[in-house]
């Protein structure tokens, strides 16, 4: 007599369950057990789960997965339905899983037999109908499911391996919290802690690191993916007698070491140790299992963002300059402060070039894009940068050869994914003062004065690298003068929360013209922290788009004794050429930023349009460039602006009467209207025309 026949003899059925078709044999006996024609016969799953009282079946499910996890077999009572949705009878049903190398099941078989109605369902099992009263309370699923809600939530919002391990620490859960906690983790060989709770400091020395192969429960886990009940002191040593008397003395009842297994490979364990007896019964096995597997998930994710910013902070330490830069008589402090996603590193960079001449070079520059390509580049542009500046070149010959390098770099990569870079280049003349500005599609650099206004300088301008590679660069020439700071930065600076050029300005003007005078890594700091810090939360910008882009920015103060001054003076110089008339707006805004703080409103609206006026009159009436000066001196109340037009032209202006009909000649008209002296002064190689305003008092 075979062993079917004997099962046979018994009541009891044979099935088994092919995960790859979804379909489940069953033999006679089990066929007619479960309400189907009693004969061997092929089913699909659902006309399976079709004859099962539904809650029933969900609990026999959820037993047959934490069963299958854990390599071990699985009992549950289930009521078998007829067709009428009455309670035909009840049925117990031992289940064995074969898992897959993914972890999922690929086979089941079982047995099926009849048990009494008034059967009790054993301790733990899951079941219903006459079972019903060993089944955990409704009141306690729901603790169970809020408590995994709430565990998830938190091990997904840690970002590191310590915040992980936090979390784990300060897990309680629904009725058997444990105590005592430790992770390991799997290095080579090896297994080692990489985080406790709950023990005594120094009494994880012996576990600290062990090989694989040690007879301990955590190894064993690891080994071989299942998991380790030790409901009792005496199960621990009757399982591992080598290591017991190392684990005397903790104190605990009862141990669970689970496997932490990410995508099929085994990472560590998980140890969960308790001072009071724990059964491990199917629901506290099922929850014990479900906080490993987010524990494992948690703990991969936090490796995979420790190492990219790992990664993002030695490209970051190696691409940025490595000494503290230094000019003499000038002070320079420098920031990068990377916020965008993902990877903490991308475009942006800045340099600090010792010159051949004596002289040093400012850069700053932002490769498109923010990820490891636009670093790569960053790190290249910045490398030719440096050996052009090194050659002595002339500023303009620097970046248009870096334009031309990096051209060639993208045709080399013969990619869809051509990248541009903006820059600025600065030379300093620390002796005089002198900076020659070269700027490739880049932001302006700022200039704080020494009363605080914030003037933005503006400058010529070419392409952005590497778009044409014959692209050619105009110098534009300025002077630091003794006390006043020089801004340059990238894009991030500007526009972080959601600003735009004009709002961005705007939030960092207020900031530079407040900050400290006398202490350049104070206002570097406090820069900074208008844009990424809490106050910038308080000063969110106009646009909908909100996301934050790297920062960086240099700040050059020049700090050599200026002379002695009975009053405060501001200055500003710029050109308008005659190729680029839109740089009369530039003059205009660089006029009303001179008297921001000026007491008449309609005199700086006077001031605006007569330099607009003056500066158009040079290049329609000449060939010449128009050299705007202007000069504010005095004390607040009292002050007087001077503004002068020059050119080359020899040809001098004089007051004319023209008709109603005339569509010129008013020029000067306006200027004796709205001046308050104004005149026209003739100069070796050209002539100089030039008005004042004098600031009234304000009324008290």
């Amino acid at each position: 007599m075979g062993i079917e026949d004997v099962l046979r003899a018994l009541g009891t059925g044979v099935w088994r369950w092919d995960g790859a078709t979804d379909r489940v044999e069953l033999d006679a006996v089990g066929a007619g057990l479960i309400g189907l024609a009693p004969r061997p016969q092929k089913v699909h799953s659902g006309v399976v789960r079709a004859c099962f009282d539904a809650s029933d079946y969900v609990d026999m499910s959820a037993a047959v997965a934490l069963a299958v996890a854990e390599g071990t077999p699985s009992e549950s009572v289930l009521r078998v339905v007829g067709q009428g949705g009455e309670i035909v009878r009840t049925v117990a049903m031992r289940t064995y899983g074969v898992r897959s190398a993914d972890g999922w099941p690929k086979e089941m078989v079982g047995t099926l037999h009849e048990v009494p109605a008034a059967a009790a369902v054993p301790d733990g099992l899951p079941g219903r109908g006459a079972g019903a009263a060993q089944v955990a309370p409704v009141e306690r699923r729901r603790a169970r499911e809020a408590f995994l809600l709430d565990a998830g939530r938190a091990l997904a919002e840690a970002d590191s391996t310590q915040e992980v391990l936090r979390v784990a620490a300060h897990l309680s859960m629904p009725g058997f919290s444990p105590d005592g906690l430790a992770v390991f983790g799997v290095h080579g060989e090896h297994l080692s802690v990489i985080g406790h709770h709950g023990q005594r400091p120094g009494a994880e020395t012996p576990f600290l690191e062990m090989p694989l192969a040690t007879d301990y429960p955590a190894a064993v886990a690891v080994r071989t993916g299942q998991a380790v009940y030790l409901p009792s002191p005496e199960a621990y040593e009757e399982r591992f007698a080598a290591t017991w008397p190392l684990v005397r003395g903790f104190g605990r009842c009862s141990w669970a070491y689970l496997p932490l297994v990410v995508a099929g490979r085994t990472i560590g364990a998980w140890m969960a140790a308790f001072r009071e007896p724990v059964a491990f019964t199917p629901d506290e096995r099922s929850v014990l299992t479900t906080v490993a597997r987010m524990l494992a998930q948690a703990l991969s994710r936090a490796r995979v963002h420790e190492s990219e910013r790992e990664l993002s902070d030695g490209l970051r330490h190696t691409m940025l300059p490595t000494r503290r830069p230094h000019i003499d008589g000038m002070t320079v402090t420098s920031r990068y402060v990377p916020t965008g996603g993902g990877p903490q590193v991308g475009g942006d960079w800045y340099d600090v070039i010792d010159l051949p001449s004596g002289r040093t070079a400012l850069v700053i520059g932002d490769v498109q894009g923010h990820d490891l390509r636009a670093a790569g580049l960053m790190g290249q542009l910045r490398i030719a940068l440096r050996a052009y500046a090194a050659e002595g070149h002339r500023p303009d010959a620097v970046v248009s050869r870096t334009s031309r390098f990096l051209a060639g770099l993208t045709a080399c990569a013969r990619t869809e994914d051509d990248r541009f870079a903006t820059c600025l280049y600065v030379e300093v003349d620390p002796q005089r003062g002198v900076l020659e500005v070269v700027r490739a599609g880049h932001l302006d650099p700022a200039l704080r004065l020494r009363d605080g206004t914030v003037l933005t300088r503006r400058t010529a301008g070419g392409l952005p690298l590497g778009i044409a590679p014959d692209s050619d660069y105009p110098t534009t020439r300025l002077t630091l003068e003794p006390g006043e700071t020089l801004l340059i930065c990238t894009d991030g600076l500007i526009e972080t929360g959601g600003h735009d050029l004009d709002t961005g300005w705007k939030r960092l003007r207020t900031v530079l013209e407040s900050g400290p005078a006398d202490d350049l890594e104070a206002l570097a700091d406090a820069v900074v922290g208008a844009v990424h810090g809490p106050a910038s939360h308080h000063t969110t910008g106009p646009l909908a788009d909100r996301r934050q882009d790297d920062i960086a920015l240099l700040l050059l103060c020049r700090t050599s004794e200026p002379p002695v001054c009975e009053v405060p003076l501001r200055r500003s110089v710029l050109t308008v050429s005659q190729t680029d008339p839109r740089e009369i707006g530039a003059a205009r805004e660089e006029v009303r930023a001179l008297l921001h703080d000026w007491t008449c409103a309609e005199q700086v609206d006077a001031a605006v349009l007569l330099v607009s006026e003056l500066a158009a009159n040079v290049l329609l009436h000449t060939d010449e460039d128009a050299a705007l000066s202007a000069q504010l001196r005095g004390m607040p109340g009292g002050r007087r602006l001077r503004v002068d037009v020059r050119d080359r032209a020899d040809e001098m202006p004089h007051l004319r009467s023209p008709g109603e009909m005339a569509s010129s000649g008013r020029g000067l008209l306006l200027v004796q209207e709205l001046s308050d002296a104004w005149g026209v002064d003739p100069l070796g190689d050209g002539k100089s025309i030039w008005f004042e305003l004098y600031e009234a008092p304000t009324p008290v």
